[in-house]
């Protein structure tokens, strides 16, 4: 562990740019800082979980954290890093969805510890109460538009041809305005982001430079892409959510196994509380022993403990068994879908499976695992037939719903890796 938060920020690969005398303030006094979290979803994604888990290291090494719910600015929406206008949400939309990502943020933050607890705030509760014309006197006319446009993230979005709405291009005063706010209500000195916030933090240090005459600081993080240049926390499935009901633990552990062989050090970096030597070691093994993927092994396990816990550690580890013959017990029906969503499948009638059931031979012939009944009483007398990944013996063997996993799934198997899920259908 490093002596300070900026040199463990540094060693990190996560100091992309401050403003001046961050590294001072944040290697020799203890500050309150804050990251701001829009609500446009029910969730956090693992995009968000950068930011997330910086607050949290710094809440490490004695600063204390904010969490800010935009329930305010998320009514307006930030243009950083969009190429067009966002949909602005309902209240109703904006509440609902910060119920959500305020469990999952104390799932990262401390929020018990007596010296610098953790603390989650609304900017509604002050933004929904300024009038509009208190705003344009008191914030905006500390702001010239030269000054605004010169900004990244309004900046590209007048270059294109659908430009950039009044609404959007206000963003940047509402946050502005927030860190005044938690400068004056919470001693809050220092904010920090993504890369593409930075924007939207130095307007903030300004604005408390010249209401207040005091110094605030800035630090962003590098945005995170892949090695090879495309989105990181994107799959060809959509993005990589917190909850587990838009994201199962099983799916968010396989996307962190499957991460390059080109990220996952630098990943380590990011997203778990590994120290230098224990990544260093990783490294290590990902040059020696490639093949093995203990570097990724160990990145899934850490944030998805993170996130999920323990208990979904064991659980999706298991569920990763499974497709190298691995047991299923223990695994429910959405655990079996997650698991088997890529293989190929056959839909069959429950009431085929009520009764005497289906023959076995019939079965495999019907969802084409095998051409005809001879060959299936072959691969079957070979001793090459599974289902639910036990071994079939008996050429007469009859399919009913006890064979089945809470009445929905069937798992077929040929050989070591030929897999089939059979969907019955009520």
């Amino acid at each position: 562990m490093s002596t300070n938060a900026f040199d463990e920020l540094k060693w990190r690969g996560l100091v992309y740019d401050h403003t001046e005398g961050a590294p001072d303030i944040l290697s020799n006094q203890k500050v309150t800082v804050y990251n701001g979290f829009d609500p446009t979803a029910d969730s956090l994604h693992i995009g968000n979980l950068v930011t997330l888990m910086q607050l949290a290291r710094l809440q490490r090494y004695g600063h204390t954290p904010i969490a800010i719910a935009g329930g305010g600015t998320g009514m307006i929406g930030d243009p950083s890093g969009k190429s067009s206008e966002r949909t602005l949400l309902s209240r109703e939309q904006i509440e609902a969805n910060l119920v959500g990502i305020q469990k999952e943020m104390a799932m990262i933050l401390d929020f018990e510890v007596k010296s610098n607890p953790a603390r989650i705030i609304n900017n509604a509760d002050w933004l929904n109460n300024i009038s509009f014309m208190d705003f344009l006197r008191d914030v905006g006319k500390h702001f010239t538009v030269n000054y605004m446009m010169a900004k990244d993230s309004v900046k590209s979005r007048v270059d294109r041809e659908s430009g950039i709405s009044f609404t959007e291009f206000s963003y940047m005063l509402l946050q502005a305005y927030d860190f005044l706010h938690l400068f004056d209500h919470q001693g809050c000195t220092m904010q920090t982001g993504g890369s593409d916030q930075w924007g939207n933090i130095t307007a903030g240090v300004e604005l408390i430079r010249k209401l207040r005459g005091e110094k605030a600081f800035g630090l962003v993080y590098p945005l995170i892409t892949k090695a090879d240049g495309s989105k990181f926390g994107k799959t060809e499935s959509g993005t990589i959510w917190l909850s587990p009901q838009r994201t199962s633990p099983y799916r968010f552990y396989q996307f962190w196994l499957n991460t390059d062989d080109a990220d996952v050090i630098n990943y380590l970096r990011y997203f778990t509380w590994l120290n230098r030597e224990e990544v260093a070691e990783l490294d290590v093994a990902l040059l020696e022993r490639p093949h093995l993927r203990e570097a990724q092994r160990k990145l899934a396990q850490e944030v998805t403990q993170l996130v999920h816990g323990e208990t979904a550690v064991t659980k999706a580890e298991k569920a990763s068994a499974v497709l190298f013959g691995g047991d299923l017990d223990g695994l429910d029906a959405g655990d079996i879908r997650d698991i088997f969503a890529d293989v190929p499948s056959s839909e069959v009638a429950k009431n085929e499976f009520i009764g005497e059931g289906m023959a076995l031979v019939d079965l495999l012939t019907l969802t084409g695992v095998e051409q005809s009944k001879g060959a299936a009483k072959r691969a079957v007398q070979g001793g090459g037939i599974y289902i639910n990944n036990q071994r079939v013996s008996d050429t007469e063997q009859v399919v009913t719903m006890t064979d089945s996993i809470e009445g929905q799934f069937m798992v077929l198997r040929k050989g070591k890796k030929k897999y089939h899920l059979v969907k019955v259908l009520a």
